[in-house]
């Protein structure tokens, strides 16, 4: 998707641990025409799947997640990583690691809103490790739902996350995906 490479060269920061900083447009400050065309590309990626909702995890999947669900038509459910008051214990759960927070998080969603036919699409804003997909993907198996594939913004191909799913037979689409990171520059993959 040359929009999100052309945002990603304009406004990436390249920071030291292969951590690649894209909050001008992507997980602080938010450009909802890019999120938009994100979400009507993973749309277009994932039309003849029969999704029925659009998972993703809090915070920075959100805008991607809920821009998905508007050019699919579908309700989508984000993953909370804080347990709140007004949130009982009728929850599927996982324990999730964040690479980037060097942080673990539960994160959950409510059974009212999950329901055994759901096919699920899953919309992270990063791939490096897998962690968070892994997580929804746990919580899609506690609850017996199916899951359509996982919808990437940027995908670290350098790190294990994205093959070990695909080896595993989920499909994943991502629509940036960077070979390397370094003081030089990024490094796309080329499909």
């Amino acid at each position: 998707m040359q929009e999100l490479h052309d945002k990603i060269r304009e406004f990436g920061t390249v920071l030291p641990g292969d951590v690649l900083k894209v909050d001008a447009f992507l997980n602080h400050q938010v450009d909802p025409e890019l999120m938009l065309h994100i979400g009507e590309e993973f749309a277009k990626l994932f039309k003849d799947e029969g999704v029925t909702k659009v998972w993703t995890v809090e915070s920075s999947g959100i805008a991607p997640a809920v821009m998905t669900g508007l050019a699919m038509h579908v309700p989508v459910i984000f993953a909370r990583k804080h347990k709140s008051l007004t949130l009982n214990d009728n929850m599927y759960v996982a324990d999730v690691y964040s690479y980037t927070k060097k942080t673990n998080n539960r994160i959950s969603i409510s059974r009212k809103y999950v329901d055994k036919n759901d096919k699920v699409l899953l919309i992270d804003d990063f791939l490096a490790n897998g962690q968070a997909v892994e997580g929804m993907m746990e919580i899609a198996d506690q609850a017996g739902v199916e899951v359509a594939g996982a919808g990437i913004v940027i995908e670290k191909s350098f790190q294990p996350g994205g093959k070990e799913l695909r080896d595993r037979g989920i499909r994943v689409e991502s629509l940036a995906k960077i070979k390397s990171l370094s003081e030089n520059g990024i490094e796309f993959e080329e499909d």
